[in-house]
């Protein structure tokens, strides 16, 4: 049984003695004995007890109710209330407090000690757990600016880098030998992986923080999808072909050509890096000259996205990992990578209220669809 200091809060002196005699032969000490708010919580502040027996009925212009829901702010103390009888309305009043249970005059010994062993347990287990929360949140915190600090320090002297091999590269253009070529291809593309890897580890940090939200604004929606097309097309490179495809959920496509305007209300600072992470998987894991096709398909109740490729595809037993971080897949071999695209991206989506779903086979290609809820025009007012 645990050893615990106990104040009483009753202002019948027999019973008081009573309980207090009962609790000290159980091993319980007993720090005090109160009749009224007032001397309980100076009773509370000097002795702080582990638990508060606190009668419902008390002398002064405070209850028993109001002075325990006064030291639960004060002092988070466990309460357990003393009821010889009460109202309907009394007990809602009660109840309504962060009470730790009940025990009913004329108490029985064993009822009350395990009352109070069960009251002190489940006390100290919450207090346990806020402390882990505090401790989570203090290192959520710690690595969030520790991911920015270095991040920073690695993009500067990455910058650094790429300048000078563009430099480079101007001032030895017209001797340069198919080696020096060499070389400085390999300086940029190993800039670009390592601050690639920059910005998808502070991607992950701020999907990680508390203080991202989604914030959803009106947008039209074949203007966005027709800008992530272009920018698409432009990181392919001609190497592709890649399609964007709108059509209303009872399937009529739209034309692309003279596109209706269609207002939406999405965040866009979410949904950009999802599809941007998507379709430049989907060009990196498909062998030059494939087709890639983006498609929008739209209701009034949600939207739903889809990147198809005609890559590699994803072996079905890797499928279900892909999401957490770091995880590639086992068919990858030497194609560059993270590991982190897939989990911020269901982090993004996530937080627009969204889900994330693929289909894949081995040499068959990707598809993945991200379906996000539209929130009403009216609900924004």
């Amino acid at each position: 049984m645990s050893v615990g200091n106990i104040l009483i809060v009753e202002d019948e002196n027999i019973i008081a003695l009573d309980i207090k005699r009962t609790l000290t032969r159980a091993g319980y000490t007993i720090v005090g004995i109160a009749i009224c708010a007032d001397e309980a919580i100076q009773q509370a502040e000097q002795s702080q007890p582990d638990l508060v027996l606190m009668d419902i009925s008390i002398e002064g212009d405070r209850d028993g109710i109001e002075t325990a829901t006064q030291l639960h702010e004060l002092y988070q103390i466990p309460i357990i209330y003393l009821t010889a009888h009460a109202d309907e309305r009394t007990l809602s009043r009660a109840k309504a407090t962060p009470t730790f249970g009940y025990v009913h005059k004329p108490f029985n010994r064993q009822e009350l000690t395990t009352m109070i062993e069960i009251a002190i347990s489940k006390h100290k287990a919450e207090q346990a757990i806020r402390q882990a929360l505090k401790e989570q949140q203090e290192l959520s915190e710690l690595k969030s600016r520790f991911i920015s600090i270095v991040s920073h320090e690695v993009r500067n002297p990455l910058n650094i880098v790429l300048v000078s091999a563009e430099l480079l590269e101007h001032y030895i253009e017209l001797a340069r030998t198919d080696k020096q070529q060499l070389c400085l291809q390999r300086i940029r593309e190993s800039v670009r992986q390592i601050n690639d890897l920059v910005t998808d580890v502070l991607a992950l940090g701020e999907a990680e923080s508390t203080d991202l939200h989604c914030q959803p604004e009106s947008i039209d929606l074949v203007q966005f999808c027709s800008t992530t097309l272009e920018v698409a097309r432009f990181q392919a490179n001609d190497r592709y072909t890649i399609t964007l495809l709108l059509r209303e959920q009872n399937g009529r496509a739209v034309s692309i050509e003279t596109p209706p305007s269609i207002q939406v209300y999405l965040d866009t600072k979410l949904l950009r890096p999802v599809l941007a992470n998507l379709l430049s998987n989907a060009i990196k894991y498909s062998p030059p000259g494939s087709a890639i096709q983006i498609s929008c398909i739209y209701s009034e109740k949600e939207v739903v996205f889809q990147i198809q490729d005609q890559g590699i595809g994803i072996p079905i037993s890797d499928q279900s990992r892909l999401f957490t971080s770091f995880y590639r897949a086992s068919n990858v071999r030497t194609i560059s990578g993270t590991g982190l695209g897939l989990s911020i991206v269901k982090q993004y989506v996530e937080l627009h209220g969204g889900q994330i779903t693929l289909q894949s086979a081995i040499g068959e290609g990707t598809t993945v669809t991200v379906t996000i809820p539209l929130i009403e025009t009216s609900s924004m007012q």
